[in-house]
């Protein structure tokens, strides 16, 4: 991000807009939004110009701006379509410790206008860095379609009766109120006049101080396999509700950004052969704040799926918390439909197997042989460190050497990748490939030839050839 974006307050503060034609125009409609004090320097007025200057909306200079006219101003905008006149203009204005603009030239601008889109005192500004203006426009448009012209009444006769809010306690009680005046109870009340919604605000503030206080609860999430479009849309709701967001180490920071600002966030991450959180201390954690807050357990793939899911609820359980469990994408489905597979397939194969490659040296000889079978189909999580001993139980119970499997390292993800080889194979593959993020292992399954190739840049004509 190379522009942050701030509300600067202009309130009874000197803005300077070099330049009195067309170009001025477009900035100075913006600018008369504000409290600002609006001085224009400029020769050959348009007559908007000149009309908003007779109306005393301005302060017009009929001459170019000069050293000095910028003393304690707090923004100065080139906007003569000069290219001498702009940057002695911003010259001037950085001499005098204001912030500058030249419209239309990005590179010599210490900020850029973005497209607004106002519901006074609502206001969102878009922008694209500079990059796509047509672009920010449209969003600007969309917004304004969607947002009531009366959003802004609403907020308006919020913002007066906030010192009365302020009884109630910070956080979720709070926060419910508002929720309940800004999107239920104040557009329905707003439609019989401006007293109406003000009486609506003091019923609904009565009825909250008379609540209640809600118990404390918590929610155990599924994100999925990481892509933040796979979420759940309960899951995105209660990730934006949540006064904790308690989380795995694979959940990515696209997920955790939906979160609110205010909310506390906990990283207790499992660091394979490395330094971790420890069960219990989780169990603990989230005992103690699901006990007054509304928490979310962010748990990578679905919680049901060797996520330790159990253990929690059982700690839950034994406290006395509510809690609830919202599934999400596990891994392996969403591995399998990155490279275009399905995991059964009429004469192939009718059921498969979801295996942890922690729990593998426990199988039962059986076990092994079903798995070995041709045509079996297993999806294993947590594979990488046993490779070896897969393929060496496998083979041993008659395993075929040629047997595809799949290694799909941070499933949809950016960075996703695909690691095709054989049971034979899989052990060097994975140490060649050395992958750092979390594996899915499909065996019995081999990405289609055209995922293969486009998956692995590196190929040369020869091993495209025979990938197909």
């Amino acid at each position: 991000m190379r522009h942050f974006p701030v509300f600067l307050n202009l309130r009874g503060r000197r803005v300077i807009v070099s330049g009195a034609g067309d170009c001025a125009v477009a900035k100075l409609r913006l600018l008369l939004k504000t409290e600002a004090r609006v001085m224009v320097f400029g020769t050959n007025p348009v007559d908007q110009v000149r009309q908003w200057a007779d109306e005393g909306r301005v302060t017009l200079v009929e001459r170019a701006l000069a050293p000095g006219d910028a003393v304690c101003a707090a923004m100065v905008y080139g906007a003569n379509e000069d290219t001498a006149l702009d940057a002695s203009a911003v010259e001037i204005g950085r001499a005098a410790g204001a912030l500058t603009n030249i419209v239309d030239n990005l590179e010599d601008s210490q900020f850029i206008t973005p497209a607004i889109v106002d519901r006074d005192p609502v206001t969102i500004a878009i922008g694209t860095e500079g990059a796509a203006p047509v672009l920010a426009r449209k969003i600007k448009a969309d917004l304004e379609e969607r947002l009531p012209a009366s959003l802004g009444i609403l907020a308006r006769i919020g913002q007066a009766f906030r010192p009365r809010a302020d009884v109630l306690p910070m956080g979720a009680k709070r926060r419910g109120f508002w929720s309940r005046f800004y999107f239920e109870r104040g557009p329905e009340a707003l439609r019989e006049g401006h007293r109406a919604a003000e009486f609506a605000l003091e019923e609904l503030l009565s009825e909250t101080l008379a609540e209640r206080e809600k118990a404390g609860h918590v929610w155990l999430v599924g994100t999925g396999p990481g892509d933040p479009e796979l979420l759940t849309l309960k899951a995105r709701r209660l990730l934006h509700e949540a006064e904790v967001v308690i989380h795995d180490r694979l959940v990515p920071q696209p997920i955790l950004e939906l979160a609110r600002r205010e909310a506390t966030v906990i990283e207790v991450g499992k660091i394979p052969y490395g330094k971790s959180w420890k069960q219990e201390d989780i169990n603990a954690l989230l005992v103690e704040h699901g006990q007054t807050a509304q928490v979310v357990r962010l748990k990578s793939g679905d919680p049901g799926v060797f996520g330790r899911l159990d253990e929690e609820m059982d700690a839950l359980d034994a406290a006395g918390v509510a809690f609830d469990i919202v599934p999400g994408v596990t891994s392996a489905m969403a591995a399998a439909a990155s490279i275009k597979v399905s995991l059964t397939r009429r004469g192939r194969n009718s059921s498969f197997r979801l295996l942890t490659g922690h729990d593998v040296k426990g199988f039962a000889e059986q076990e092994w042989r079903d798995l070995a079978k041709p045509g079996a189909v297993a999806a294993i999580y947590m594979g990488v460190k046993a490779s070896a001993f897969l393929r060496g139980r496998l083979m041993m119970h008659g395993g075929a050497e040629d047997t595809p499997v799949t290694a799909i390292e941070n499933a949809s993800r950016a960075d996703q990748r695909v690691i095709a080889t054989t049971l034979l194979d899989l052990p060097s593959a994975l140490e060649s490939a050395a992958p750092k993020g979390p594996v899915m292992l499909f065996l019995g399954l081999s990405p289609r030839a055209a995922e293969v190739v486009a998956q692995q840049p590196e190929f040369t004509p020869e091993l495209q050839a025979e990938a197909f």
